[in-house]
């Protein structure tokens, strides 16, 4: 097991040594070349993810085949359409590497097993799940009804990240608005008094 997975489960101060340990045995390595699915829409959602190294986005494709992306992460951050998961139903957005991945997941059934026999992995779970909802509030608060250039400010001040891992057109998505709209804002701000 994975130094970087036992050190995000130290960090979260619910689980001993030994239960760390012994967690590790259910989560099981798999290598996503970039472009390759995690967990993909309209199929049963059995795996729950945690990111060693890479990113994965998170999508859905609307009804004129167009993806909307709805977020993106990255190392140190579990991943799964949590909602389907746990009621093990299929998957309503897709969820695809988009640098080469390595993910250590843990199937259903081996994810109720872990929680029977070290209850502290509920903590976990719930910390997990209110990161999810946080994530999602900050999203809709931030990208919601603004335009495109406040969209982008938020973006340089607080997600850089997505500036230098993400593609322009991903990132266009994301934040619900043109690739060509982002050009130009991009372009608005690095040349702001330009005309």
């Amino acid at each position: 097991m994975t130094n970087v997975f036992e050190t995000y489960l130290a960090s979260t101060g619910g689980l001993s040594a030994e239960e760390i340990n012994f967690s590790a045995q259910f989560f099981k390595p798999i290598h996503l070349k970039k472009g390759d699915f995690f967990i993909q829409e309209d199929e049963p959602c059995r795996y729950i993810g945690f990111i060693v190294s890479g990113a994965v986005k998170a999508y859905a494709i609307d009804k004129d085949g167009k993806e909307n992306i709805t977020c993106f992460k990255f190392e140190n951050e579990f991943v799964t359409s949590f909602q389907e998961f746990v009621k093990q139903e299929k998957s309503r957005r897709s969820l695809k590497a988009i640098e080469d991945s390595v993910i250590y997941r843990i199937s259903y059934p081996d994810y109720l097993r872990l929680l029977v026999q070290i209850t502290a992995w509920n903590g976990v779970i719930k910390s997990v799940m209110e990161k999810e909802y946080s994530q999602k509030e900050l999203y809709l608060l931030n990208y919601n009804n603004k335009s495109a250039i406040d969209k982008y400010h938020y973006v340089l001040s607080n997600e850089p990240m997505l500036i230098k891992r993400v593609t322009t057109q991903d990132l266009a998505s994301y934040l619900g608005i043109t690739q060509r709209s982002l050009t130009r804002t991009k372009g608005q701000i690095l040349r702001p008094n330009v005309l």
